[in-house]
C-alpha cells in the first residue's frame, strides 16, 4: 500500500468530548470519526485493525470446528416474546415497527435467532454436536454512551452458540471454546486473564470472562500470584479472616458517638482499628400476587466488616434473596430499626427481621455496631450473650487485597481489566423457552444443551490501546497493527535514489508477505514520523540521501528509544527477521 493512495486523517488533538486515552487515540490516529453518540464509522486505518482481529477470530473459531453463518440485524420480535426478553430487556433493546405495524428488534446478540435455526435443522441427535458463529453488527441502546467503542451502541461481536445432546458434550463443547478464546487472543498479542465469572441473568452453572490486562479498566480481576486461580469481583470466594470465634472479653455497653456515621469515623473516635466495627444494610424483598400488588415485604439487615464491601451478586444468591431484592426506603428502616440509617445495629430492633451476617462478622468478638439510636453505637458486641445468632451465615463481601486465595496456595491480588470475551454454559435455558428439540437415540424428543461464546471485536481495538500507548500515541502487537512496516522515504520528490531504494524495499518486502505501507506523500521527517507514531506501526525504515551517501539506512522499532543505521544491502533480510 502506498500512503498516496490510502486514507490517513491524523490529528494534533483528540476531540473535547474524547475521555480515555484509547477514545483520544483513535480519533488522533483517524481509526474512527464519530457520527453521533456512541455510533462511529470505522476508517480505513481502523478497519485495517479490525479485519485482522477478526481473520484470527474467524482461523481459530475454524479451526475448533465451529461453522461461520451470518443472521439478520434486524429480527422479528415473534422469536423474542418466546424467550420473554422482549419486554424484560429493557430500553438496550432497540425495538422498531416495520410498514405493517409488526414488532422488530435490532439485535444485541443472536440467542433466539440461532435457536430457532436448531429447532427447524438439527431434528436428529446424529447431527449433534454443532457449533455456529457470526461476526456481525450488533446494537446496544446504552442509556450513557462513552469511552468511544468501549461502551458504544453500535459494535461488531463474534458470537457463537453451541448444541450438545447432554451436559457431559456441552461441557466439552464449551471447553473446546474455552481452548480456542485462550489461542485468539494469545494470537492477538494482548495480555489477557480468563477468570471465573457469574452467570447472572444468562443462567447455566459454568462462564469465564476473557480481560484484558489495564490500569484504566473497569472490572476488578482477582487472582493469586502463586496458583491458577482467578475470578471476578462478583465471584471470588471471600474466605473468614478469623479462625474461630473468641470468647467474649468486654462487657457490652452503649458509647456516644456524636455525629459519627460511619464506621471509620467511629473508630476513629473510639481509637481502635476499622476492622472492629460492624457495617449494617438494609434489604428488602416483595412478595406479590398474580395482579403484581405487593402482599408481603420482609426487610433483611446485612452485616459485614466495617472495613469490607457488600457484593450485590453474592447478596442475590442467599436462600430469600434469590428472586430479586432492594435496598430498604427509609420509611421501612425507620419502622423496623426506630432509627434513620447511620446508626443501625443488629440489637434493640422495632420489628423483626431477618439477619445475614458475612462469614468474618459469624466468628468475630466484642464488635461495634449501631445502637439504633442517633449519635450512639454499642461496643463490645457478641453473638449468643448480646445478640442471636444471626439467620444465616453466607459469603456476602468483596475480597480485598492480601486475602487468603480460595485455593489455599497464597493471597489474592488485584489488577483492573477490560473485559473483550465471554463465554457461558447455558443449558436449556433458550431451548426449552424456545421448545427447541431433537430426537434422542431413544427415539423421544430431548431439549438442546447450549453454550454461548462472545467476543467483542471493535472493544478489542479499545482495550489493545488502554493496555499499550505511550506519550507519541499507539504501540499496537505487531498482529492486529494496521500496518507491520512503514517505509519512511525523506526527501521522496526531491531524490531519485531515495524513491529507488524505498520502492525495491517495499516490492521487496510485500513479495515476503509483510504488511508494509511506503509513505510516498513527502511529507516533512517530523510530521511523517509523528504520523506513523500515533498511528502505532511496529516497525519503521527511514531512507534518505543522507544515509544512501553512507550506504546504510535506519530502522527503529516503535517501542525502541533509538534508530540502528544497517547496510541498505541488508536492511530488507533484517525486517524479514523480525517476522520469522
Amino acid at each position: 500500500m502506498r500512503a498516496s493512495k490510502f486514507f490517513i486523517s491524523t490529528l494534533k488533538e483528540a476531540p473535547s468530548d474524547a475521555e480515555i486515552v484509547s477514545h483520544k487515540l483513535m480519533m488522533r490516529a483517524g481509526l474512527i470519526k464519530k457520527l453521533s453518540a456512541g455510533i462511529y464509522t470505522y476508517m480505513p486505518m481502523g478497519l485495517r485493525v479490525i479485519r485482522k482481529i477478526e481473520n484470527i477470530i474467524r482461523d481459530e473459531m475454524n479451526r475448533a470446528g465451529a461453522v461461520e453463518l451470518t443472521m439478520p440485524v434486524v429480527q422479528p420480535a415473534e422469536l423474542w416474546q418466546e424467550t420473554g426478553r422482549f419486554s424484560k430487556m429493557g430500553p438496550e433493546l432497540l425495538r422498531l415497527k416495520d410498514r405493517h405495524d409488526r414488532d422488530f428488534v435490532i439485535q444485541p446478540t443472536s440467542e433466539e435467532v440461532v435457536t430457532d435455526i436448531a429447532r427447524q435443522e438439527f431434528r436428529s441427535y446424529r447431527a449433534l454436536p454443532r457449533n455456529l458463529y457470526q461476526i456481525q453488527t450488533k446494537f446496544r441502546d446504552e442509556r450513557r454512551p462513552r469511552f468511544g467503542v468501549m461502551r458504544g451502541r453500535e459494535f461488531t461481536m463474534k458470537d457463537a452458540y453451541s448444541f450438545d445432546r447432554n451436559a457431559e458434550a456441552a461441557g466439552r463443547s464449551y471447553d473446546g471454546m474455552y481452548a480456542a478464546y485462550c489461542k485468539i487472543f494469545d494470537r492477538l498479542g494482548l495480555t489477557y486473564r480468563a477468570v471465573a465469572a457469574d452467570t447472572g441473568a444468562i443462567g447455566g452453572d459454568r462462564s469465564h470472562e476473557f480481560q484484558v490486562i489495564a490500569e484504566t479498566g473497569e472490572d476488578a480481576i482477582i487472582y493469586c500470584p502463586d496458583s491458577d486461580y482467578a475470578a471476578n469481583i462478583e465471584l471470588a470466594e471471600a474466605l473468614p479472616l478469623v479462625a474461630e470465634r473468641a470468647a467474649p472479653a468486654q462487657a457490652m455497653q452503649k458509647v456516644p458517638t456524636p455525629g459519627k456515621s460511619t464506621c471509620q469515623d467511629v473508630a476513629t473516635l473510639l481509637g481502635t482499628e476499622l476492622s472492629n466495627t460492624v457495617k449494617s444494610l438494609v434489604l428488602a424483598t416483595d412478595e406479590t400476587d398474580e395482579s403484581g400488588a405487593i402482599v408481603k415485604t420482609t426487610v433483611w439487615l446485612l452485616l459485614v466488616r466495617g472495613d469490607h464491601d457488600l457484593n450485590e451478586v453474592k447478596a442475590g444468591k442467599v436462600e430469600g434473596l434469590k428472586g430479586g431484592f432492594r435496598f430498604a426506603t427509609e420509611a421501612e428502616i425507620v419502622d423496623h430499626f426506630g432509627c434513620k440509617p447511620g446508626y443501625l445495629g443488629p440489637i434493640g430492633l422495632k420489628k423483626p427481621v431477618k439477619v445475614i451476617a458475612d462469614r468474618t462478622v459469624a466468628r468475630m468478638s466484642d464488635f461495634i455496631t449501631g445502637a439504633n439510636e442517633p449519635d450512639f453505637h454499642i461496643a463490645g458486641v457478641n453473638w449468643g450473650r448480646d445478640l442471636p445468632e444471626p439467620d444465616a451465615i453466607a459469603d456476602i463481601r468483596n475480597v480485598v487485597e492480601g486475602d487468603p486465595s480460595p485455593d489455599g496456595k497464597g493471597r489474592l491480588a488485584i489488577e483492573r481489566g477490560i473485559e473483550v470475551g465471554h463465554v457461558f454454559y447455558l443449558g436449556t435455558k433458550y431451548s426449552k423457552a424456545m421448545n427447541a428439540t431433537f430426537l434422542d437415540e431413544d427415539g423421544k424428543p430431548k431439549h438442546f444443551e447450549m453454550g454461548c461464546y462472545g467476543i467483542g471485536v471493535t472493544r478489542i481495538m479499545g482495550a489493545a490501546i488502554e493496555q499499550d500507548n505511550d506519550a507519541r500515541g499507539i504501540l499496537w502487537p505487531t498482529a492486529i497493527a494496521p500496518f507491520e512496516v512503514v517505509i519512511a522515504p525523506l526527501g521522496w520528490s526531491r531524490s531519485e535514489a531515495v524513491r529507488e531504494t524505498a520502492t525495491k524495499l517495499y516490492e521487496d518486502l510485500l513479495a515476503a508477505g509483510i504488511d508494509v505501507i511506503l509513505d510516498d506523500r513527502d511529507e516533512r521527517p517530523g510530521v511523517m514520523f509523528a504520523d506513523w507514531e500515533l498511528i502505532g506501526v511496529p516497525h519503521r525504515v527511514v531512507i534518505g540521501d543522507r544515509g544512501l551517501n553512507e550506504g546504510v539506512a535506519e530502522y527503529q522499532g516503535r517501542r525502541d528509544t533509538e534508530a540502528t543505521k544497517l547496510p541498505v544491502a541488508e536492511i530488507g533480510a533484517f525486517v524479514k527477521s523480525k517476522f520469522a
